[in-house]
């Protein structure tokens, strides 16, 4: 079975999906990175110069593609992955997938996302951190209601990397029935 895991950019889903590949011996997949190995772009660069119009297209088609040929990898997505098209449909409607909410406070995630903003399209033009506090309040307001249908939440929140990926597989193993 696949785990997916989902929540807002800086949330973790990197970080925690490749520890939790390794601790459970499993493939990594890094949606976003293999997007821009794919496109051969990176994910600014897509959005400057092609749009997001283009890459949420380009990044349903990838999505499709790895669902449909891994089995049992730990796959991150992009923060904006499942509330785009039908990705969340699609991913809930495969059989071999489990997609797990990481859910994070906004205080640490605003100071997460203030040190790597320059990285990121989304909020690489924001100032002030008051600023960027409420940029992401709204944002993330809006897109819970999706995040929240993940098959499990985990709040990160006050987690190290190591302890949010133990804590997904803890949960999946208890819904496998492995322990």
């Amino acid at each position: 079975m696949n785990i997916v895991l989902l929540g807002y950019m800086g949330s973790g889903k990197s970080a925690v999906g490749l520890q939790l590949a390794i601790g459970m011996g499993r493939e990594f997949v890094d949606l976003d990175l293999l997007i821009e190995e794919q496109l051969g772009q990176s994910i600014s660069e897509i959005f400057d110069l092609k749009g997001a119009v283009y890459f949420r297209k380009k990044e349903s088609e990838i999505l499709r593609e790895v669902l449909n040929s891994k089995n049992g990898a730990v796959i991150a997505l992009g923060g904006g992955t499942p509330i785009y098209g039908d990705n969340l449909k699609w991913i809930k409607d495969k059989k071999n997938t489990l997609s797990v909410y990481l859910k994070i406070a906004i205080e640490p995630l605003v100071q997460r996302l203030w040190v790597e903003r320059h990285n990121r399209p989304l909020i690489a033009g924001i100032s002030s951190l008051e600023a960027l506090e409420e940029f992401v309040r709204k944002h993330l307001f809006e897109r819970a209601y999706v995040y929240q249908q993940a098959d499990l939440q985990i709040d990160v929140s006050d987690l190290s990397v190591e302890q949010a990926a133990l804590a997904v597989q803890n949960i999946f193993q208890k819904e496998q029935g492995i322990i």
